[in-house]
């Protein structure tokens, strides 16, 4: 048996605005609402698993349409503060579409869903980082990181394997809702890459226009 096979055909969702993880990646998240400090004890209790999924719009993420697809990702550490919230890191095992939202009593949200369109997401990929790959991308990130004011560890970036750079890249940009979700809606790395280029070609072009104009 798989380990596709083993993932759960319902799961508890955390909407989260404006954030999307890949398989293989880890986030930590500092969890203090009621509603997911109740999903987290649920989750602990049982396979430690979530699913992390973006709204569709920003306000309310609670009870808003979700996008269809997420990531799953599994607790692999968990510490409770003194003022009770939960500091858990996830570990990102595999995306999923949701098929239908389901009733339920909880204060969090449940779906039913399928990793049937991902199924090459456990394969993880080996190969080393390609500066001639992402030369350019690398430049340009650079650059608009540096505008937004953002701080990148670079030199440990650089050390990543490819797929987890383009990954890492992709998560921590200060892109929109839209643009994030298309990226983790992308099938493979490859495409992923052109993506990111793509997306942030606009921003780069936008921030020399602006700069020009001023």
């Amino acid at each position: 048996m798989t380990k596709k096979e083993k993932f759960p055909e319902k799961i508890p969702v955390f909407p989260l605005s404006n954030f999307i993880f890949f398989p293989s990646t880890n986030v930590p998240l500092n969890i203090f609402e009621p509603r997911y400090i109740d999903m987290i004890n649920d989750s602990m209790k049982s396979s430690r698993l979530i699913g992390m999924v973006q709204p569709k719009k920003s306000m309310d993420a609670a009870r808003s349409q979700l996008y269809d697809i997420g990531c799953l990702g599994k607790i692999t550490s968990f510490s409770e503060t003194e003022d009770g919230r939960y500091l858990v890191i996830l570990n990102g095992l595999s995306r999923f579409k949701i098929i239908e939202e389901i009733k339920n009593d909880k204060l969090y949200r449940e779906c039913k869903i399928s990793f049937e369109d991902f199924k090459d997401d456990l394969n993880i990929s080996k190969d080393e980082i390609k500066f001639s790959d992402l030369k350019l991308i690398f430049k340009d990130f650079k650059i608009f990181f540096e505008k937004k004011g953002f701080s990148i560890n670079w030199d440990e970036l650089e050390k990543q394997s490819l797929e987890q750079t383009i990954n890492a890249l992709a998560m921590a940009s200060p892109f929109s809702l839209e643009e994030k979700q298309i990226l983790l809606e992308t099938k493979n790395l490859n495409l992923r890459k052109d993506k990111l280029e793509e997306i942030l070609k606009t921003y780069v072009l936008d921030n020399f226009d602006n700069n020009t104009l001023q």
